[in-house]
């Protein structure tokens, strides 16, 4: 249902360094205009678009607004959260069972402030 997803961020080196070396193996940037960067797992998958705004003005993180990338297990979601936090991401919930015996997540924000979750069902 989702093609992509786009986020804005200030300095586009920066986000594609943060993003590259979080989904490492997982995911790599296929696409890059310049203000515009887009990562995937490959093609006609979903892909996370990294951009500098439009408008020129400074991006702004929404308020309720968050991106989740699934897992294929707890030990995953774990090693992300790991991940993140290594690569000087802020901590906005360690992984922990949100729903019992439904969800399993963990949070944090990106080096532009936006909410990223990385999450398991069961």
């Amino acid at each position: 249902m989702i093609g992509y997803a786009t986020i804005g961020v200030a300095d586009m080196t920066r986000a594609k360094t943060f993003y590259g070396a979080l989904f490492e193996g997982k995911a790599k940037v296929v696409m890059d205009q310049g203000r515009i960067a887009f990562l995937s797992s490959g093609r006609g998958q979903p892909m996370l678009a990294m951009c500098e705004p439009y408008d020129g003005n400074a991006p702004n993180p929404g308020n309720g607004t968050m991106i989740a990338f699934t897992c294929a297990d707890k030990a995953e979601v774990d090693a992300m959260y790991a991940r993140a936090l290594a690569l000087d991401a802020p901590d906005e919930g360690a992984p922990g069972q949100r729903i019992p015996d439904r969800f399993y997540g963990a949070y944090v924000r990106d080096p532009d402030g936006n909410k990223l979750c990385f999450f398991v069902f069961g």
